[in-house]
């Protein structure tokens, strides 16, 4: 019953990490009810979400057709960034940097509200200087971005998806596709480390895995069918609630 339990955990967080990015939300708690130590439950949960970025891109082929360039380029900084989260992950405490996850959370919330009057003020400052704004910040977020899903990950979706979101105006079901497939990469790169020197329980990460595969890969078609305003306040909404239950 254990197993099945963990499994239906594995879909829910599936979905609401392809369609959200908040697949911690779910699937974190349930490796605690679990059993397991927050440490333990940590990199296998990390683990376990590979699943999630392999049930998302499958399903969302529609969405990443023509968007080969842009993902090796996301995907090379996230990689990165995965790696060395996962090196930080082992070598510093955890309480030190979950500390400011709520935080994180709240604010990649706060900028998914914001897009619009983000992306508004941008342009009108580019225009004001007659040139665009640095090429080097985006890289260097979605390295940071990396780093925090190797490292921790709960709620790295939105964060990810308020910076890709706010620096395009391509369609909602785009961009969080594309996001899948970054953050999932971080995972992975994580998970590469984690195989070799971190105490991962492997039942209950092919147990969620499992179930996330599946749920994940339901969650493009449910993007394509939301109304782009409402998704994007409805992930923010769940992401300020998740902040909240980080931080209580």
């Amino acid at each position: 019953m254990t197993e099945a339990l963990l499994v239906l955990a594995g879909i829910g967080a599936g979905l609401c990490g392809s369609v959200a990015g908040l697949a911690s939300l779910v699937s974190y708690p349930a490796l605690l009810a679990f059993g397991l130590p927050p440490l333990v439950a940590n990199v296998t949960n990390t683990t376990a979400m590979v699943g999630t970025a392999a049930g998302s891109i499958s399903g969302s082929q529609p969405e990443l057709r023509g968007q080969g360039r842009r993902v090796g380029v996301l995907v090379a900084q996230t990689f990165v960034g995965g790696l060395l989260g996962a090196a930080l992950l082992l070598s510093m405490p955890a309480e030190a940097f979950e500390a400011v996850v709520p935080w994180l959370v709240a604010l990649g919330s706060v900028l998914l509200l914001a897009r619009d009057r983000i992306r508004a003020w941008a342009v009108r400052r580019d225009q004001a200087r007659g040139v665009p704004g640095p090429r080097w910040t985006g890289p260097v977020l979605m390295v940071l971005v990396g780093v925090y899903g190797g490292y921790f990950g709960a709620g790295v979706g939105i964060i990810a998806l308020a910076i890709l979101a706010a620096r395009t105006s391509e369609p909602i079901a785009i961009t969080n596709a594309v996001k899948n497939v970054a953050t999932g990469v971080s995972n992975l790169a994580a998970v590469l480390v984690f195989v070799v020197v971190a105490d991962v329980d492997w039942k209950a990460a092919l147990l969620l895995g499992a179930g996330a595969v599946v749920g994940a890969a339901a969650g493009p078609w449910v993007v394509r069918r939301v109304p782009e305003k409402p998704f994007r306040i409805a992930v923010a909404i769940a992401g300020l609630g998740l902040a909240v239950s980080l931080a209580v």
